[in-house]
């Protein structure tokens, strides 16, 4: 595990130098989703410290014990999240990638008050407008931002995608870091373990790169 983090350390670091761009702008996020305690962590005792997870109850089963060990690690979560799961995700996770619609926006700004722990969040935009998939609309990002930020008083700290995965994605990135930039955000999380080089040619400030690092998912 530990030697395919440093490679893609060294791919990110190589795409960087070629974009023109500083590498340390850059944010490798290890999707550990699927993968169990022991396979994560050697990554976390390599000294990476930002990971994601697409379920918030497979995460709420593993990450707890592991930041009593590790307590400055970021955890993002990069898988639709439903309003029943919201007060769980607010509590085990640092930053939610997945925000696509109002009424779960409405959620997160009341819990997390209750709580009494702000949470990032990014506003995800579902480039393709695949019917299959979560994400709020090109058209409709700008008005979403606009809710989360200056009505609910969000942390709005950047914009996410999964472009689909039968097209190339150069027109989605440069669509989702275009979005970011006219509404003021600095981080675009795109790019994935088959197109994180070509996303931080775009402007990407956060790749998400799970199997690269830590092979092929069980059962997968």
């Amino acid at each position: 595990m530990t030697s395919n983090l440093v490679k893609i350390n060294e791919k990110i670091s190589l795409a960087a130098e070629d974009a023109g761009r500083d590498s340390a702008d850059i944010n490798l996020v290890a999707v550990s989703k699927v993968h169990v305690e022991e396979t994560i962590r050697p990554v976390l005792e390599a000294g990476h410290k930002i990971f994601g997870e697409n379920r918030v109850q497979e995460a709420a089963g593993k990450w707890p014990a592991l930041k009593e060990d590790f307590p400055d690690i970021e955890l993002h979560l990069i898988g639709p999240l439903q309003t029943n799961k919201v007060r769980q995700a607010i509590q085990l996770f640092d930053v939610i990638e997945t925000v696509d619609r109002p009424k779960l926006a409405r959620a997160i700004a009341r819990i997390s008050e209750e709580e009494g722990k702000p949470v990032d969040v990014y506003v995800q935009v579902n480039t393709g407008l695949e019917g299959q998939k979560a994400g709020a609309s090109p058209d409709d990002a700008d008005e979403l931002i606009c809710l989360c930020r200056d009505e609910l008083r969000l942390s709005v700290k950047g914009v996410m995608c999964i472009p689909p995965f039968d097209e190339d994605p150069t027109e989605h990135f440069k669509l989702l870091k275009s979005i970011a930039e006219r509404n003021g955000i600095k981080n675009v999380s795109m790019g994935m373990s088959g197109d994180f080089e070509k996303a931080i040619a775009h402007g990407a400030t956060h790749v998400r790169v799970g199997t690269a690092i830590f092979g092929k998912r069980p059962g997968y």
